[in-house]
């Protein structure tokens, strides 16, 4: 199944990272093609000519782009395979896709401003990162995982984040286990899944990369 699957990937991406997470929770084999996103490849290139970015699922040699639509496809493809990482009720289905979107559309940009951002900028993004935190927090509630009680689409699109918490709280001088105790207890137990914490970089080795991010940024 390897040869029919394959993964335009980089290691330090969370978008990659969901995916990672998807084709382990589903057991499927693939082959890993790491991309350098300052010489893209011309199979990167050709497989999404529309926004150039992994990651990039190849199966049976059609691509598939956009973190949260592969997982998705993953999903549905091999239905076949547990866990089904989406609801099957509609309702609880269309809720799951509305906490993913809103990591994308919340979490990404307001996390990016805290690590990559300083000032009143900074403090801002710390301040609605942590609300957006405790907003998740609620949803969760006492569920062992946004899922229910298994790892579900919403653990999925969330839980690359945590390899920016030390990032997040060494640049914006907080913490978020005090901040946000359930969050962190969450994070935990995903991570106690080797398909979760093997497919997370170090939170110490993306710091570093984040911050020759910054760098390069400033430098600018």
């Amino acid at each position: 199944m390897a040869d029919e699957v394959t993964l335009l990937d980089l290691w330090s991406s969370p978008f990659a990272m969901r995916v990672r997470i998807a084709l382990a929770e589903k057991g499927i084999e693939y082959e890993s093609k790491e991309e350098d996103l300052s010489n893209k490849s011309a199979l990167l290139l050709k497989m999404n000519p529309v926004h150039k970015q992994i990651p990039v699922l190849i199966h049976k040699g059609r691509p598939v782009c956009e973190s949260l639509i592969i997982v998705q496809y993953i999903d549905e493809v091999w239905r076949d395979k547990s866990p089904l990482l989406l609801p099957s009720h509609p309702y609880d289905r269309a809720n799951a896709r509305f906490w993913a979107d809103f990591v994308d559309k919340k979490i990404y940009p307001t996390g990016k401003l805290v690590w990559g951002a300083a000032g009143e900028v900074q403090e801002a993004a710390k301040k609605e990162l942590v609300g957006c935190f405790k907003l998740l927090e609620r949803e969760l509630g006492d569920k062992p995982y946004f899922g229910g009680e298994k790892l579900g689409f919403v653990d999925v699109s969330l839980i690359p984040f945590y390899s920016w918490f030390y990032a997040l709280e060494t640049c914006g001088n907080f913490s978020i286990i005090v901040e946000c105790p359930k969050l962190v207890a969450w994070a935990k137990r995903c991570m106690e899944k080797e398909s979760v914490s093997k497919s997370l970089p170090d939170q110490y080795k993306i710091y570093c990369f984040l911050m020759e991010l910054k760098r390069k940024f400033d430098a600018k």
